[in-house]
């Protein structure tokens, strides 16, 4: 397989997670901040406008690191944990059937996410042009 495939299709799929979380995920939360209060508030959710806030910080750099391919493996490991917590406490389908689907969405969301935290941004980043100017 071309090496040209190859880094077109890690450089997107990088791209696109980290879109996820820009945009659905953290300005979505910041300029409809009520409508993901109350959903947190519904779940049984503590100190909301805390974990809130904490959210919409790790969506946004998150987001943007995985952008730009920027500290990738940390961010997508630390995405990856969020992702992790949002879906036992928001998509509980132990609970609520209909949460199955949201459920297993964001396991695969998780999956790609721990694939970009063992393997790395790829040569289409700012990680890799770090590294080659460091020599390594």
């Amino acid at each position: 397989m071309p090496k040209t495939f190859e880094l077109l299709c890690a450089t997107s799929g990088r791209v696109i997670l980290g879109l996820y979380f820009l945009l659905p995920g953290a300005l979505l939360k910041i300029f409809n901040p009520e409508a993901t209060a109350e959903a947190m508030a519904a779940k049984g959710m503590f100190a909301v406008s805390f974990f809130l806030i904490l959210t919409i910080i790790i969506q946004f750099a998150g987001g943007v690191a995985m952008i730009v391919g920027y500290q990738t493996r940390i961010a997508a490991f630390i995405l990856a944990g969020l992702t992790l917590v949002i879906n036992l406490v928001m998509h509980n389908f132990w609970e609520v059937p209909s949460e199955t689907q949201n459920f297993v969405k964001n396991l695969g969301i998780f999956a790609g996410l721990l694939v970009c935290a063992g393997l790395g941004a790829g040569q289409w980043s700012l990680d890799y042009r770090m590294s080659a100017k460091q020599g390594g």
